[in-house]
């Protein structure tokens, strides 16, 4: 470690689908976000932390900005406008083959009234021509000030080193808050609840997977095996046939996907059981919103 050590706390905010969550991963090293071609993915803070010899950088992924719908909804906005507050940093994430729309607007007024210092991240740039991106550049300049705008594309992870040394450079002396070789503060009980709810994402219809919960009941590490009995809550009695499938096909497809992810996280054998249960409308329950770990 050198003598003047940098650390502290950058969240990565944005619309709904601009690559948020694959950006996290790919500076973690590992799978902590989940992943999915539906808006809306992830519904809390999630932590990843990058070490190296000179700095520590301790980044939020924040749920989507979007118009809610149900409590949930307000819960996910309302966690993403606040993490801005709290950071030495803001990540502001835009997809380079979409056009700003009036939301992000508002997102760039947001981070004008925090004065926290934001990088504007121009992600997917792999699928836009060189030439296209100026007036992208410009367009988004024209909101903000931004410290410094990186074209990225994390799925190619071009960009991404670039990215790391302008955000060490926005960083403040200060010590480590993790111990250096943390990559999430999140428990794996909690990822491997992830996990299975983006097999879901991925499997289902659109509206099914955003009225899921998933509750892990019993996670029993022994020496050859980690087993894992988890819960599945529906929205609907309806939901809950479409999630079982067809003698139980469906449910056993998320189950080996899930359990293929969960042991690669593990690096250890996995035994999964999944229950299916129906809770009407918990979206719109405070109590159950909580009782899932969402704290409102």
């Amino acid at each position: 470690m050198t003598d003047k050590f940098k650390s502290g706390f950058a969240a990565i905010i944005g619309m709904p689908n601009v690559g948020k969550s694959t950006l996290l991963n790919l500076i973690a090293g590992q799978k902590i976000a989940i992943i999915s071609n539906k808006p809306q993915t992830t519904r809390n803070k999630i932590l990843a932390i990058h070490t190296t010899d000179d700095y520590q950088i301790v980044f939020t992924d924040t749920p989507g900005i979007h118009k809610p719908h149900n409590k949930l909804g307000e819960f996910m906005v309302k966690v993403a406008n606040e993490s801005m507050n709290e950071m030495d940093v803001v990540l502001f994430v835009v997809d380079a083959t979409r056009p700003i729309n009036e939301m992000e607007k508002e997102i760039a007024r947001n981070i004008d009234k925090t004065g926290v210092p934001a990088i504007l991240v121009i992600n997917k740039v792999d699928a836009v021509k060189k030439e296209d991106l100026l007036p992208i550049i410009a367009d988004y300049s024209s909101l903000h000030e931004f410290s410094s705008i990186i074209p990225l594309s994390a799925k190619t992870e071009d960009g991404a080193e670039l990215l790391l040394k302008d955000i060490e450079a926005l960083l403040p002396e200060g010590p480590m808050f993790y111990y250096e070789d943390m990559v999430t503060d999140q428990p794996e009980k909690q990822i491997a609840a992830e996990i299975i709810r983006e097999k879901m994402l991925w499997l289902l219809d659109k509206e099914v997977p955003h009225g899921i919960a998933i509750e892990i009941e019993k996670m029993q590490e022994l020496s050859d095996i980690t087993k894992i009995y988890a819960v599945i809550y529906c929205e609907k009695g309806s939901h809950k046939g479409i999630v079982i499938g067809k003698n139980g096909e469906m449910l056993k497809r998320i189950g080996q996907k899930a359990r293929a992810d969960i042991e690669e996280m593990l690096d250890k054998k996995v035994y999964l059981e999944l229950w299916v249960r129906v809770k009407n409308d918990w979206r719109n329950s405070d109590r159950m919103i909580k009782n899932f770990g969402y704290e409102v």
